[in-house]
C-alpha cells in the first residue's frame, strides 16, 4: 500500500532502538524524511547510517535527553516544522505504591506526559497553519489496563491520554490527527529489562522467564519493533485522517477486556 507521504518529513523521538526505530524504519521505508532523536549518539548514528543507505531518505540525528528544557529545544530547533511527530520515551522503572516519592512521579510525568505535551505545543500550529499532521504517541497496554507493579507509568501515561483525547478533537478540523499506540510486550530493551527483573526477584532464567511472560499472551510470543512500525506508518499515512484520538493496542491479546 502506498502510505502517501512519501516526501514528509518526521520527528521521531527515542528513534535509534526499539519501537522507536522501528517507527522510523517504516516511516523510511514510505520515503519520509526524518530528525531523529536518541540520548546515546553511537547508536543513533548508526541507527541514521542505516535508514539513509536503505531507503535513501534525509536522516537528521540530534542526540539530546528530550525530557529536559536545553535537550528539548535543540531537537525542535532542528526539526523545524515537520509533518509527522512520534512521541517515545522509557518507561519508568517497576516498583511497589511505597517505593515511590514525589521526585519519582515529577520524572515520570516530566518524561512520559509534559514532553510529549510539550512537542505537541511546539509543533501543532506549523501543522494547522499547513492543514495537515499527524501525532503519533507511544503510550502503554497500561492505559487500558494498569499494571499493578508500572504504577509511575500507569499514572503519566494515563495522564498524556486525557490530554490526547480533548486535544485531538480541536486540532482534526484542520486535517492533524492525534492517536496513541500502546504497546504490550515486545522484543526490545524494554523488555529485557522487565524479564531481568523477574529473574532477579525468581530466580529464573531468561528463557523460564521470557517462556512465563509468553504464555499470559494469546499470541504465545512477544510483539516485534517492525510490526509496530508499520502501524505507526498507517496511523502517519493519508489513509488514517478519519482516526482521531483513539488509543490502539498492539499486545498479542494480551489486554483482556471486550472494548
Amino acid at each position: 500500500m502506498d502510505l502517501g507521504i512519501k516526501g514528509k518529513r518526521a520527528l521521531v523521538c527515542a528513534g535509534s532502538k526499539g519501537l522507536g526505530r522501528g517507527c522510523a524504519e517504516a516511516l523510511a521505508a514510505a520515503g519520509v524524511d526524518l530528525v531523529l532523536n536518541a540520548r546515546g549518539a553511537e547508536a543513533l548514528e548508526a541507527t541514521a547510517a542505516m535508514l539513509r543507505a536503505a531507503h535513501g531518505v534525509q536522516v537528521v540525528t540530534v542526540a539530546a535527553d528530550i525530557t529536559g528544557d536545553a535537550g528539548r529545544a535543540q531537537v525542535l530547533e532542528a526539526a523545524g516544522h515537520v509533518d509527522i511527530l512520534v512521541t517515545n520515551a522509557g518507561g519508568p522503572p517497576p516498583g511497589l505504591w511505597s517505593d515511590w516519592e514525589r521526585a519519582d512521579f515529577i520524572k515520570a510525568l516530566d518524561a512520559n506526559m509534559l514532553t510529549p505535551i510539550a512537542l505537541m505545543t511546539a509543533l501543532l500550529p506549523g501543522m494547522i497553519d499547513k492543514g495537515w499532521g499527524r501525532v503519533v504517541n507511544i503510550t502503554s497496554q497500561s492505559v487500558k489496563a494498569p499494571i499493578a507493579q508500572l504504577g509511575l507509568s500507569n499514572a503519566a501515561r494515563t495522564g498524556l491520554t486525557g490530554y490526547v483525547a480533548g486535544t485531538a478533537r480541536q486540532v482534526a478540523p484542520h486535517g492533524v490527527t492525534i492517536n496513541n499506540l500502546l504497546p504490550g510486550i515486545h522484543d526490545t530493551d524494554r523488555a529485557t529489562a522487565l524479564d531481568a527483573g523477574v529473574m532477579a526477584a525468581e530466580g529464573l532464567t531468561a528463557q523460564e522467564a521470557r517462556a512465563r511472560r509468553e504464555a499470559t499472551i494469546p499470541a504465545r510470543r512477544y510483539g516485534t519493533a517492525a510490526e509496530f512500525g508499520a502501524a505507526c506508518a498507517f496511523l502517519c499515512s493519508m489513509h488514517a485522517g478519519f482516526i482521531v484520538g483513539q488509543n490502539i493496542l498492539l499486545d498479542g491479546g494480551a489486554t483482556n477486556a471486550t472494548i
